[in-house]
């Protein structure tokens, strides 16, 4: 079965955010479990908490496709030690609110090296990080974002990927969510039949099918390599809607969370529909 949501408002407090996915007719979703453009978070109340755990039972979210996304300001890749250590502070404390909320999946872009280290001692960094934060916290995997590639980021390889997961002492606790249009930008043809079946099987040869954990379903305004992140509504951008075809038909990608972050909220819950409806044809 495909689990189909999108990332979802948590004005009011995160336990809005089962409801908002209700709303949409989303059978998974995402959301921040913080504010993302600040470093100190407000922690979170004890009736919140419960409000959370008891609307995902009411309308049957399970934690396995609930997909919090970490804070913008994070880089786990950081070239100086001290912001690199305010980052880590910060990916504990996404940790911990998971775990409170009983949430399993965090995902994250791996980080940046702002041109000032090089490639490998970046993705170095980042899988310390990870192992600094698994060592602390349990039960939450650290799911991976592939990156579009724009300016100094990594992860827009699958090779930075599998870099990071190598470094990864517990790999039960780490995993992968590929983003279409980040995927597209980055140089990765998903958008026919033949580009579409090689690139799945060089991530599987090279990252792995057992580590992929979640994905963004995004189209895109920019061509392909472009190193450009720029979302484009289902069926509307440059990947087009015979990849969001194939991707529904593909069992590869059942009993995952398949998350919309498409640019115009108003039109969720009619995507939504529509690659439920590809799902069938």
């Amino acid at each position: 079965m495909k689990y189909i949501g999108a990332h979802v408002s948590v004005e009011g407090g995160v336990n809005n955010a089962p409801v908002n996915a209700h709303n949409i007719g989303a059978q998974s979703f995402a959301l921040f479990t913080r504010n993302p453009s600040r470093w100190k978070s407000v922690p979170l109340k004890p009736n919140v908490v419960e409000q959370f755990k008891e609307n995902c039972e009411r309308l049957g979210y399970k934690s396995d496709f609930i997909l919090p996304h970490d804070s913008y300001l994070i880089n786990l890749g950081h070239p100086d030690k001290e912001k690199l250590q305010i980052s880590r502070d910060a990916f504990l404390d996404e940790f911990r609110r998971c775990e409170i909320l009983g949430l399993k999946l965090l995902n994250f872009h791996p980080g940046s090296h702002l041109n000032e280290i090089s490639l490998d001692e970046c993705l170095n960094r980042i899988a310390e990080s990870i192992n600094c934060i698994l060592d602390q916290t349990a039960g939450v995997t650290a799911v991976i974002e592939n990156t579009a590639g724009q300016g100094s980021n990594v992860g827009f390889k699958f090779e930075h990927i599998a870099h990071i997961i190598d470094k990864v002492e517990d790999k039960s606790r780490v995993g992968v969510c590929i983003d279409s249009c980040h995927a597209f930008a980055a140089g990765y043809d998903l958008s026919t039949k033949e580009s579409y079946d090689a690139v799945w099987k060089n991530f599987d040869e090279i990252v792995g099918f057992q580590y992929l954990k979640a994905m963004h379903l995004n189209d895109t305004k920019k061509g392909l390599g472009s190193r450009v992140d720029r979302h484009e509504s289902i069926g509307k951008g440059m990947l087009g809607i015979d990849f969001f075809k194939l991707l529904m038909r593909d069992n590869r990608f059942d009993n995952i969370p398949l998350v919309l972050e498409t640019p115009n909220e108003a039109l969720w819950q009619e995507e939504i529909k529509l690659l439920t409806s590809l799902c069938d044809e």
